[in-house]
């Protein structure tokens, strides 16, 4: 019995010696340096101009990032889960790529398409239109590492509850829209609600892309995990460990919202 339990203590205190190693320890820390000196500095700097820009510009990003995802995501779950076509797997596989390709490589991408000496670039500038060091550069980025969470949450979903209902729906006069917002809609609310979270999560904490893309210029181009890399370059430590709290404490209502919605969709199912 002794020799049961021993793997099992082992396994259970390593697993708990590496989440303290490298997701508590570091997460009391930044809270620490944050808070250490008061709640004074910690107000200041959330109340700086670059700090206020950095939040508005993030949020921005951020909403136009999950408002055009979520349509897509929409869209995409829908032809794949319901219609088997040629090329049905290499979609799926295209819809995947930003999990395996690089945010650093995602940005370049967009500069090499985009920026003045890009494919495009020489056409924009004619036409007077800035991407790259300005916001529709980080729209894009954005929107690049994280469009596949919606649909890749709600094609699950319709491949389960299948297509008998909307078919009776359709039957009984129901026209497409109203067979979308009564029938399935109500079906899929939970998964899609969990695409939304992560889409949203994803998008206030990206960095790598869209510093590529923006320039990284507090003030102006900067957001929110930015300001906190800038901050710290320059010795402003109370800014950037405020920033990074306050990304802390997103993370933490996100993880809080997934738990719940996690369980709502287990009761459903």
């Amino acid at each position: 019995m002794q020799f049961v339990k021993s793997p099992r203590v082992i396994f259970i205190s390593v697993a708990i010696a590496y989440l303290f190693l490298v997701l508590l320890i570091p997460a009391a820390a930044v809270f620490y340096e944050a808070f250490h000196k008061g709640i004074q500095p910690f107000i200041n700097a959330l109340s700086a101009r670059e700090f206020i820009h950095a939040v508005q510009l993030s949020l921005i990003i951020t909403v136009i990032s999950l408002v055009l995802n979520t349509i897509f995501g929409l869209c995409a779950a829908w032809v794949i889960a319901r219609n088997q076509f040629r090329g049905r797997a290499l979609l799926m596989s295209i819809i995947d790529l930003p999990f395996s390709v690089s945010p650093v490589v995602a940005g370049l991408m967009i500069v090499l398409l985009y920026g003045r000496l890009g494919w495009f670039g020489s056409w924009l500038e004619t036409m007077g239109i800035k991407v790259i060091f300005a916001l529709p550069g980080m729209v894009m980025a954005t929107i690049f590492v994280t469009f596949p969470f919606v649909a890749r949450e709600v094609i699950p979903v319709l491949e389960e509850m299948g297509s008998d209902q909307e078919e009776a729906a359709r039957t009984l006069g129901a026209s497409d829209l109203q067979i979308f917002w009564r029938v399935t809609l109500p079906n899929i609310r939970w998964g899609l609600l969990y695409g939304v979270l992560l889409t949203n999560a994803r998008a206030m904490g990206e960095f790598g892309a869209v510093s590529v893309v923006s320039g990284s210029i507090l003030g102006r181009t900067a957001t929110l995990p930015i300001l906190v890399e800038q901050a710290y370059k320059n010795y402003q430590t109370e800014a950037a460990f405020s920033a990074a709290a306050l990304l802390a404490l997103l993370a933490a209502v996100t993880l809080v919202l997934k738990e719940i919605l996690e369980r709502r969709t287990a009761k459903v199912q």
